[in-house]
């Protein structure tokens, strides 16, 4: 049985459409997911596409099984007028905050009336002042080839010692040290022209192994040998067979 809607329910529920955002389902684009055309606004919905619009209704059997009625907890008349104990009365006391403990305070710390009107005295003025380095981190370099410190002249004519001249010398290579080999090994003529023996072919062949799905398939793996059939253990072997009695 088909249910008809008044038209001011219709009216509002249209207004509500029109009303919501394009973008409330695009996940984030900065477009609607689909094109409505101008003319989807003045479309007059069918009665069926009203009916199926309309929420599924609970069943009966459902409002007959369900638990309770009401969103809220039924509480009984005997949990209303109880007394709690002083154990209950203990627990449901809050906890107390530490000793130690302190709110947070603002960001911007207040600055008291005698500190805004207070004068510096001239030693803090003169803590106060940058320090001027004599020898900055940059330099102004006259020219390309010049160093990035001026070097004085008496360090340019400065003669070293004999101990001085002789820690700058570079430390040398140890006798039985030999350059780098080549990365291409070189082949001698006699190794050119080498014929193999029988043997060196024979070991130079590569191993003949089963397939790998014949290998892990095996179809008698479960085939007693008639040979294990007839033979009988030793005694060692049905002493070892005995379960451990704990």
């Amino acid at each position: 049985m088909a249910v008809q809607l008044p038209l001011e329910c219709f009216q509002c529920r249209r207004a509500h459409y029109l009303s919501r955002s394009l973008y409330v389902y695009s996940c984030g684009r900065v477009s609607e997911i689909w094109h409505r055309p101008p003319g989807l606004y003045s479309i007059m919905p069918s009665k069926r596409t009203l009916q199926l619009a309309e929420p599924r209704k609970y069943s009966e059997m459902y409002l007959k099984q369900r638990p309770r009625s009401s969103p809220l907890w039924p509480v009984t008349i005997s949990a209303l007028y109880s007394k709690a104990s002083q154990r209950i009365l203990t627990l449901a006391q809050p906890r107390c905050l530490l000793s130690s403990f302190t709110l947070p305070r603002e960001p911007q710390s207040s600055v008291s009336k005698a500190a805004r009107r207070a004068t510096a005295s001239t030693r803090t003025e003169c803590l106060a002042k940058p320090v001027f380095k004599k020898y900055p981190m940059c330099y102004e370099n006259r020219f390309m080839e010049a160093p990035i410190r001026e070097v004085s002249l008496a360090a340019q004519k400065a003669v070293p010692s004999p101990r001085i001249v002789e820690l700058a010398k570079a430390k040398m290579l140890p006798a039985e040290s030999f350059p780098e080999r080549s990365p291409e090994w070189p082949v001698s003529v006699a190794a050119k022209h080498a014929v193999a023996s029988p043997r060196l072919g024979e070991l130079a062949q590569p191993p003949k192994r089963a397939p790998t799905h014949f290998v892990q398939f095996d179809p008698e793996a479960f085939t007693v040998k008639e040979a294990a059939k007839k033979a009988y253990c030793s005694e060692r072997v049905v002493e070892l067979a005995q379960p451990i009695t704990r």
